[in-house]
């Protein structure tokens, strides 16, 4: 060991930096094998062993030995000494007497790094003064730049004396303009409290020390160019406080134009104030205005658009000339979605219409009216002379997307290569519930033909594995890992990787023994019933594997559903027969959950052949599949809060002659008790525990009900992806499933409630819907708080727009009946400030489908005085119902 590498491995870094001082080139790469060699020894040693105390050292020699320009930076920013760099000023003394071409070379290749890489700007800048090569313009230099200069209120100054004294400051201030995701570092300068990026960039241009006309121009473009909301808001203020003079802003009336089209709502809602002074100024004319109206009157942001209702209003008022361009862009927003901003729009192309003299503008008027909500419509037959509705128009028709049809599982993968490239994608995918089932089935399968034929196949893909290692003590404690868990399984991936491990002979017996038998060992929660299920199965599997390979498993499903076919079961534990296979009882059990019941029939005819088998599991089929039909457990509604969730009662049936880890599905649900710890954090597990109990849907979604809950009550996003799958499932779509469904339509997220629209849409497809139903429990969820009604509105008027009125009106006509009887003379509930919403969207809804009758207490809303959105929105369900008006 030479004396460099002894300091290294000491961290002596004072004695390091004397004995690399005044050393040749060649003298510095002896010194690298060594080097090397101590690094990767470092890489393995545990985090906080001794060892590892080296690295500052280690980086700082390391860079100073590599002679080559690219070969230093690699090891200046390698991911391994990332958290255990030597100091900037450690390395530019090191560096420091290199020619200045190579440190010109290394400063380059370092800023263009990605900003990942953590380079530290204190450095690369250090770089520069001792090379004098021109500033790199790069994201990362810049963003290092922003965030440096921002951060150093230490020195006493202020943000805009740092910028003025930066050599640089014309070259970086270019580039801040073409840099991402700089927002977050301008922002957090605003901490010190005296001024910020857009005072300092400001006070920069005023003075000169920035061309205005360059950096004006340099903020139109980067806000033209979009990207990151949080940046766009960034460079909005700086605009803004660039105080653009009347001048500037007509030079730019182009970019005001896009940005109104196509920018964030913010970036837009400024270039509309501006284009609209400029209009009320006479400076805009009409044909840009009108250009400028039919773009905005098309963003779903409905402030957007009403401003620009009442800017055209005004400039209609002001100038009557404007008409014929103007009224036209106006009529645009007939087809805007919101019926509010439709009438609107009608009532200011009325107001002026008569100021109108070509029959051509107002023959467009007239068609444009078409696009018209129908209670809106019939009033523009009169005022603009629009075409009636005909008879063939009135005839609604429910358009509901088809239902979905069940996908055939499709068999294994027939040679083990083939199986492995699938458990690859698998592991890298978290695959979707078939694909975990054949890649299952295949391994039981070539494990029981060619079982070292499938472990050779397997070894690239298990060799990426956190588990697998040839080292004794690193197979033990994988070992330990699997027997620590508690036996549980918090992901199918993690279920997998046992299956490989075992047959990789990473995991005793002895473990495989105790998981298959003992079972569980973690504290309970509401969904251990479904998690003990799953895990069950997969650790027999895993035993079977060791000790007596299954031919194939029976519980196999044959749809993407997790249904399984009465015949298809039938024939396989015919071949279990014939071969004298003892079949797995976790994977029998589950066999029996996924079975088709039904299907009378064919359930009959299948217990027929099952009975004639003789065999102790063809006998259990056939009682199993001639017993009564599957029947829901009693129920009864619990409160917490402004939370409404459900507990189930016993289940015998599903608790005779099951393995243990099985019967606790059949066990009573509750909601309070020692269930308040939960360590299923992995949604994904939610679809395989449907294809646990294919046919009964209502186990489940009484289970996953508080998480979907969530979505609603505490914000959280994606609890509700589960919900389309739910809707797919088999077995009565009753108390649970619709409660998860109105949980969902009142979550959060847009992704959440679009999940919970397109449940909706497939059970009302199904036949499934209980209108009613939902409806009842979206008032009493509104009513809680628990779910938002402008949030509901949402949900509703996107099922509304997919053609789908008869069944949106028929929940909501229930939700509403709750709602408006809490609006009881001058006293405003919570939820009367978004039932507004609500009731547009019930009123569109009535409109197109024709209903008709009456809405309780619909009346006393309707007859109170104002012209509130409340009331309006009364009175237009209200003509509606009493109408039947339908389009």
């Amino acid at each position: 060991m030479s004396a460099l590498l002894e300091a290294v491995r000491a961290g002596r870094t004072a004695e390091v930096v004397g004995l690399l001082d005044g050393l040749t080139d060649a003298e510095r790469r002896a010194f690298l094998p060594e080097l090397k060699d101590l690094r990767k020894e470092l890489r393995t040693a545990p985090w906080g062993h001794p060892s590892r105390h080296a690295y500052p050292t280690l980086h700082a020699a390391g860079a100073a030995c590599e002679t080559g320009a690219a070969a230093a930076v690699s090891w200046i920013a390698g991911s391994d000494m990332r958290w255990s760099q030597s100091s900037a000023a450690l390395l530019l003394h090191v560096l420091g007497d290199r020619d200045a071409s190579w440190l010109a070379d290394v400063t380059h290749r370092l800023a263009g790094r990605p900003a990942s890489a953590g380079v530290s700007y204190e450095l690369m800048a250090g770089l520069i003064r001792l090379s004098g090569c021109p500033v790199p313009t790069t994201e990362t230099y810049v963003q290092a730049w922003v965030s440096h200069t921002g951060q150093m209120w230490q020195l006493g100054d202020t943000l805009f004396e740092r910028l003025r004294r930066d050599p640089h400051l014309a070259e970086l201030m270019a580039a801040l303009f073409e840099t991402n995701d700089v927002a977050g570092p301008m922002e957090w300068s605003s901490a010190e409290n005296v001024e910020g990026w857009v005072d300092a960039i400001a006070r920069l241009t005023a003075e000169g020390a920035l061309d205005r006309k360059r950096t004006v121009d340099a903020c139109m473009a980067r806000l033209l160019r979009g990207g990151a909301t949080l940046d766009q808001r960034a460079f909005l203020r700086v605009l803004k406080g660039l105080a653009l003079t009347r001048e500037e802003e007509r030079e730019h009336i182009a970019d005001w134009l896009a940005l109104a089209s196509d920018a964030v709502p913010t970036a837009a809602s400024h270039a509309q104030s501006v284009l609209g002074s400029l209009a009320l100024d006479g400076e805009l004319t009409p044909r840009r205005l009108a250009e400028m109206s039919d773009a905005v009157l098309f963003r779903s942001e409905k402030k957007l658009v009403r401003a620009q209702l009442v800017l055209l209003g005004k400039v209609l008022a002001r100038d009557a000339s404007a008409v014929a361009e103007v009224l036209p862009a106006v009529a645009q927003a007939f087809g805007h979605e919101d019926t509010d901003v439709q009438e609107r729009a009608l009532k200011l192309v009325e107001r002026h219409l008569k100021k109108v003299d070509s029959p051509e503008v107002r023959a467009q008027l007239a068609s444009a009216a078409d696009q018209l909500a129908p209670a809106l419509r019939a009033r523009a037959v009169e005022s603009l002379g629009a075409a009636p509705v005909t008879s063939a128009e009135t005839v609604y028709e429910e358009v509901l997307p088809p239902a979905p049809e069940p996908v055939r599982l499709g068999p294994a993968p027939e040679s083990a290569v083939e199986l492995a490239e699938e458990v690859g994608a698998l592991l890298a995918t978290e695959g979707e519930v078939p694909v975990f089932e054949r890649v299952l089935d295949g391994l039981v399968r070539h494990a029981y033909r060619d079982h070292k034929t499938l472990v050779e196949a397997l070894e690239p893909v298990v060799a990426r594995r956190w588990w697998h290692s040839d080292d004794p003590e690193d197979a033990r404690r994988a070992d330990d890992h699997f027997s620590r868990t508690h036996r549980a399984f918090g992901s199918a991936e993690y279920g997998l990787d046992l299956l490989l491990a075992t047959l990789q002979d990473k995991v005793r017996t002895v473990t495989l023994h105790e998981g298959a038998q003992d079972g569980h060992r973690s504290r309970t929660c509401g969904h251990s019933a479904l998690s003990r299920a799953f895990d069950a199965r997969v650790w027999e599997v895993a035993y079977r594997l060791r000790v007596e390979p299954l031919p194939f498993l029976l519980s196999t499903p044959s749809w993407n559903t997790g249904l399984l076919e009465p015949d298809e079961l039938v024939d396989r534990l015919d071949t279990y027969r014939r071969l004298g296979a003892r079949a797995s009882a976790a994977d029998f059990a589950q066999a029996l959950l996924r079975v088709r019941r039904g299907d009378r029939a064919a359930a009959a005819a299948a217990a027929e052949r099952a009975e004639s088998l003789g065999t102790a599991e063809g006998v259990r089929l056939a009682r199993w599949l001639t017993s009564e039909r599957p029947s829901l457990p009693l129920s009864r509604r619990r409160v917490s809060g402004p939370r409404v969730l459900l507990e189930f009662g016993e289940l015998l049936d599903m608790q005779e002659d099951f393995p243990a880890e099985f019967r606790t599905l059949g066990q009573p649900v509750t909601v309070y008790g020692d269930n308040w710890y939960c360590y299923h954090w992995n949604r994904d597990m939610q679809r395989h525990w449907l294809a646990i109990l294919p046919e009964r849907r209502e186990l489940i979604a009484a289970r996953i009900v508080r998480d979907v809950s969530a979505v609603a009550l505490d914000g959280t996003r994606g609890a509700a992806a589960v919900l389309p799958l739910l809707a797919e499932s088999d077995g009565v779509a009753g108390e649970a499933t619709h409660l998860c469904l109105a949980y969902g339509l009142g979550a959060r997220h847009p992704g959440d409630r679009l999940a919970a629209v397109d449940a909706l849409l497939v059970l009302a497809a199904r036949g499934q819907l209980d209108g009613d139903r939902l409806g009842t429990d979206l008032g009493q969820l509104v009513r809680s708080g628990a779910v938002k009604p402008s949030r509901l509105a949402e949900s509703m008027r996107t099922g509304a727009a997919t053609g789908a009125n008869t069944s949106i009106w028929g929940i909501l006509r229930h939700t509403l009946s709750a709602l408006l009887a809490d609006l009881d003379g001058d006293v405003k509930p919570a939820q009367a400030r978004g039932l507004g919403d609500l009731l547009a969207v019930a009123a569109e809804c009535a409109e197109r489908s024709g209903a008709r009758g009456e809405l309780p207490h619909l009346a006393q809303t309707a007859d109170r005085a104002g012209s509130s959105r409340l009331v309006m929105q009364a009175r237009r369900l209200r003509s509606a119902l009493v109408a039947g008006v339908a389009a």
